[in-house]
Formats: structure tokens, C-alpha cells, sequence
């Protein structure tokens, strides 16, 4: 039997999310208006893409080769990750395309949207998890150890293109999802392909992420090398690239419009991904000492509560004009 890596901090989080998660299955049963395809979608996301990726990367740094990562054991692992790892990550991609879907605006910016959100999230859980190094049945190990190569630029002992991959992570299985909903869709919500696309965008999505196309994203590969600071380059650029989508989607093509409410008791789990995520990642920051992430942790809370307070300040404010409209 394997060894089981039983540090309290570490079962709190993995408690945390798997708790956010049931909760989020109920509502997705609750309110959506197919839930077993989107529960198809999770089951995608997590399994067959999240899971398999990440156990790929770890597997090569348990081969001692530079430039991978590895995670210390939990309770419920799929092979060398913990269960809750690819479950938080298609939590926020989940909950991203959800508010999405509240307003109008062309499929096309949304895996540009969901990219930039899953980045910025992405800078309020990794910095802690790097940090949190325990002495285990392993050995001296952290919640996630990364093993750069020498030479290349990191933040905070990890890769800059780290970061960066969260945008095309996010970005090819959003892409796809949204490709089989149309087909979906097209096909008068055929059962058989209602189960289908979800695996196969998927599997599709993951194909993308092991092609040289995600090198070209990190630090324009084959062009350049990894150890070069056009990892930077395109961390920047393409940030600015999926802000200025994000700009041009509320800017020019929404219609100022809500097409369903938003509500902090019946969307709880929404929120909580969002805001109560960060909030958790930032007080075990503090508790561990570790001062010298703080600041882009409480940064990456910061944006995220600026997107949620916006988009749901903003619904509120059109529903009650609504209602008073209606009334009057």
C-alpha cells in the first residue's frame, strides 16, 4: 500500500475543496437545464483531461527530469495527484463560463475569458502550495514541489510559464466544450452526443496541450528556448491579449443585458470559487509565514473579488430597474 501524506493543512484544503465540489454538483442538478451533460463535462474536465495531464507532468519529475513537479499524497489520488486538484481547476473554469452564460456576449471571447480568470486564480493558490513544505512518510516535500531547469525565469521557484499555461489550459478545453454545445445544440440535444461531446472535447483539449502549439504560448517554441525571458514576453502578452477581449466583449458586444439573476445564497458555490478560494489560500499565506507571496496572493483575491462584486453588482442593478419598470 502506497503512503499516505497525512499533514493537517494539507487535509483541511483537500476537505475544503471536495466539500465546494459536492455543493456544486447539487447545483448543477439544481440549475441547469441539462445537468447530466454538464456533470459529463466534470467528468470530462477532471478525468480524462486535468488528470491526465497532470499525471504526465508528475511522472516525469518522479523520472528526475528538470522542468516537471510533484505533489505530496493525500487521502484520494488518481494515480500520483490529489483528487482535488483537477477538481478545483474545472471548479473555476466551471464557474467562470457559468456567469458567462449570464450575459450576451459571442462565444468566441470566452475562451480568452476563462483563460485570463484561470491565471489570476492560478497566482492565488500556487505561490502557497510551493511554500507549504512538510517532512512526510516521502520525505521533506511540499504540496507542490516544481523542479525547474536551471537558467529559466520563475516566480517564486516556479516557471513564469506556469502562469501562463493556465491561459490555454483553460482556453482549448473551453474552446471544445462550447464546439460540442453547439453540435449539441445543432443536432436537437441528441442524448447520445449530449454524452459524447464532453469526453471527446476532453480529449481533444488535451491533444492541444501536448502539441508544440503550448510551447509556442509559453515562450515561443520551437524560436526560442525555455531558459529565455520570452517566457515573460508571452505571459504579458498574452495577458493583455485576453484583458483586451475581456474590454472588447463588455465594451462593445454586450448589450448591457442579464439574462438570468445572480444570487450569493443560490449561486453559493459560484461565489465561494471565487472569493472563498483566495480568502482560504490567503489566510494558510499568513499562517505559514509566508510574507514574501503574500502580496500576489492578496493581488490575485483582489481581481477576482473585483470580477465577482462587478458583474454581480451590475446584475442586481439591471433586475431591480426591471422590477421597477414593471411596476410602475
Amino acid at each position: 500500500m502506497e503512503n499516505i501524506t497525512l499533514v493537517p493543512v494539507w487535509l483541511i484544503q483537500d476537505i475544503l475543496v471536495l466539500i465546494i465540489a459536492t455543493l456544486m454538483i447539487f447545483y448543477i442538478i439544481n440549475n441547469e437545464e441539462r445537468p447530466k451533460i454538464v456533470l459529463m463535462q466534470f467528468i470530462g474536465f477532471v478525468f480524462f483531461y486535468a488528470a491526465a495531464f497532470e499525471n504526465v507532468a508528475v511522472s516525469m519529475g518522479l523520472m528526475g527530469n528538470e522542468g516537471f513537479y510533484a505533489y505530496g499524497r493525500s487521502i484520494l489520488m488518481i494515480f500520483n495527484i490529489p483528487l482535488t486538484v483537477p477538481i478545483i481547476e474545472f471548479l473555476i473554469v466551471y464557474s467562470t463560463l457559468r456567469v458567462l452564460k449570464t450575459i450576451n456576449i459571442p462565444s468566441w471571447t470566452k475562451p480568452f475569458i476563462t483563460g485570463l480568470s484561470a491565471m489570476i486564480f492560478d497566482f492565488s493558490l500556487d505561490p502557497v502550495a510551493v511554500k507549504q513544505i512538510f517532512q512526510t512518510s516521502e520525505g521533506i516535500i511540499a504540496r507542490w514541489s516544481y523542479y525547474p531547469i536551471p537558467g529559466e525565469p520563475v516566480i517564486y521557484g516556479e516557471p513564469v510559464m506556469n502562469f501562463t499555461g493556465w491561459i490555454y489550459i483553460a482556453g482549448y478545453w473551453t474552446a471544445f466544450i462550447l464546439i460540442g454545445e453547439w453540435w449539441h445544440k445543432k443536432k436537437g440535444y441528441n442524448n447520445l452526443i449530449g454524452y459524447i461531446y464532453p469526453i471527446l472535447a476532453s480529449i481533444l483539449s488535451l491533444v492541444c496541450l501536448v502539441s508544440p502549439l503550448s510551447n509556442f504560448f509559453n515562450f515561443m517554441g520551437p524560436f526560442f528556448p525555455r531558459t529565455s525571458n520570452m517566457q515573460w514576453v508571452m505571459l504579458i502578452a498574452l495577458s493583455v491579449i485576453t484583458v483586451g477581449v475581456l474590454v472588447l466583449a463588455l465594451v462593445k458586444f454586450w448589450d448591457r443585458r442579464f439574462v438570468s439573476t445572480l444570487n450569493y445564497k443560490k449561486d453559493f458555490p459560484i461565489m465561494f470559487t471565487f472569493l472563498g478560494f483566495p480568502l482560504a489560500n490567503t489566510l494558510f499565506c499568513v499562517i505559514g509565514g509566508y510574507m514574501e507571496v503574500l502580496w500576489l496572493v492578496i493581488l490575485a483575491e483582489l481581481l477576482l473579488l473585483l470580477g465577482w462584486c462587478g458583474i454581480y453588482i451590475l446584475n442586481k442593478k439591471f433586475f431591480l430597474k426591471n422590477e421597477v419598470l414593471q411596476t410602475s
